[in-house]
């Protein structure tokens, strides 16, 4: 298992290649990255991400942990950025090792929604004239359901 919160951009695929290569006793590799998506009207200046240094990597630590309970997972790569990103520039990266497809895939929408909704990240949305905090979403909420 992997842990990473950084400020720095990250490069997908080398990510994705170093997690994957050498690997013969898994299967299976799922891989999600998440992306700075401009608002509707095209207005987003810049997304400022911020954390905890310490208790976001535990808490990221944590939900990891429990996705490997939960499945039987060869790895996990956790990589989530902070600070000031623009849109288009990629905010985080999961993957999930297994020897079956249905244990990376289950395992890695589980990270992505937990991390969606309880990894311990403020976002702020500059745009136009304004600056926002992001509020949590009711439907990021209720995917936590069928877990």
């Amino acid at each position: 298992m992997r842990i990473v919160v950084q400020d720095a951009p990250f490069d997908f695929g080398a990510e994705a290649s170093a997690f994957a290569d050498g690997r013969h006793d898994l299967g299976a590799v799922v891989t999600f990255t998440g992306i700075v998506r401009d608002l509707e009207d095209g207005g987003l200046r810049a997304m400022e991400i911020e954390h905890y240094p310490g208790m976001t990597e535990r808490a990221l630590e944590k939900i990891a942990r429990e996705a490997e309970q939960r499945w039987s997972l060869g790895d996990v790569l956790v990589i989530h950025r902070y600070g000031r990103m623009e849109p288009g520039d990629k905010i985080m990266m999961v993957a999930t090792a297994a020897r079956h497809r249905k244990d990376a895939f289950e395992a890695a929408e589980y990270l992505m929604d937990f991390l969606k909704s309880r990894a311990p990240f403020w976002k702020k949305e500059h745009s136009l004239g304004t600056t926002d905090w992001v509020a949590a979403k009711d439907e990021d909420e209720d995917a936590l359901t069928r877990w």
